[in-house]
């Protein structure tokens, strides 16, 4: 498996080597997917990126960001794409990140061509998904069942995009895939202006992790993906951005890992803290608050990134799974009493910092 992260604390995507976002679900971690090849290769979904005549193709990340470059070398020239969900503080101190994907093509050399295969099958392909031609954007929505839908803006022809005609790139463009619809006209300078301002938010973050004597780039980027699982809306740390990927390949034991345990959650707090992220500890904290309002109630194993207590189990077998492993969605009884390791878990993370002991105490 060979991925690259990005996300924004809201949701995130998977994008493979050769450019592909092949998971990825809006508006939040735990929604119905927009694209999941990553769970069945023919009928997931994914948006590809179909360069012609490619000598080479190469992944980074924007040094101590959560930006991905994907860099095409071809014939006819060269460029690079800028995969990112947008995260940035504004003026009154609340964080922008919305539910936003944006691919932002950057012209290198020459005059690449390229086609763009968008493919987007919502809630994880249950239903037929229909696009719906626009003036200046896309519409895709489930054509039966559960209704969803999301949007497409492009600074190329959408038409073009649509029929996956062949695209020459003599200048930036981009791609905003949206969960909502956009009042403002979408624009190379505004997807640029949000390139530019997240990438000067997750460097700032980076600049505040501890450094030590070896292994600091390693140190960053783990640090980096941590806090790409954070859920900025309540304090919730997924265990995984994803669902169903086996622990054996060709075996059933797939489970949905977009929840939050609160042994493995409260682990990942105390590490963060020991690497100067404290606001995660906080956030974290008063999710545990927020979730036992009375003293005397049980603490579960795990609860959904919101603080749903009821989780169900849900089954989708109309996908082949990961290398074709059985598929299982979401995971069920929650009802567990924490042992003593759950509890200490807790009160160790309150302790880094000292933060709501007054609360966490009753736990």
């Amino acid at each position: 498996m060979d991925y690259g992260m990005i996300g924004n604390c809201r949701s995130g995507a998977l994008v493979s080597s050769k450019g592909a976002i092949e998971w990825l679900c809006l508006p939040k971690f735990d929604s119905g997917s927009v694209f999941a090849k990553l769970l069945d290769d023919i009928i997931g979904g994914s948006f590809e990126i179909l360069p012609k005549n490619c000598l080479d193709i190469s992944q980074k990340y924007d040094g101590n960001t959560n930006i991905l470059i994907t860099r095409f070398k071809c014939r006819e020239g060269t460029f690079e794409v800028h995969d990112f969900m947008p995260r940035y503080k504004l003026d009154h101190g609340n964080y922008y990140a919305p539910p936003d994907l944006i691919r932002y093509f950057k012209h290198i050399e020459g005059e690449p061509v390229f086609k763009i295969k968008y493919d987007p099958k919502l809630e994880y392909a249950k239903y037929p998904t229909k696009i719906k031609f626009r003036t200046n954007y896309l519409k895709a929505q489930t054509a039966q069942g559960d209704y969803d839908s999301n949007y497409l803006y492009s600074s190329m022809n959408v038409y073009d995009v649509m029929c996956q005609q062949p695209l020459t790139l003599t200048k930036d463009e981009f791609v905003l895939i949206s969960y909502n619809q956009k009042l403002l006209d979408q624009t190379v300078e505004r997807s640029y202006t949000k390139l530019t301002r997240t990438k000067a938010y997750w460097l700032t973050w980076s600049q505040r992790t501890t450094r030590f004597g070896k292994y600091n780039d390693v140190i960053n980027r783990s640090a980096l993906v941590l806090k790409l699982l954070s859920y900025q809306k309540s304090g919730a740390i997924l265990a995984a951005l994803t669902t169903s990927l086996p622990e054996t390949i060709g075996e059933v034991r797939n489970w949905d890992y977009r929840f939050c345990w609160i042994r493995d959650a409260s682990m990942v707090v105390k590490i963060m803290t020991s690497l100067g992220h404290f606001n995660m500890a906080h956030d974290y904290l008063k999710f545990i608050t927020d979730i036992l309002p009375e003293k005397d109630e049980r603490i579960q194993i795990m609860y959904g990134i919101n603080g749903e207590k009821k989780l169900k189990e849900t089954f989708l077998d109309h996908l082949s799974g990961y290398c074709a492993s059985n598929f299982i969605d979401a995971l069920g009884d929650g009802h567990v009493v924490l042992g003593w390791n759950h509890r200490q878990a807790i009160h160790v993370a309150a302790k880094e910092r000292n933060l709501l002991v007054s609360q966490v105490f009753p736990v």
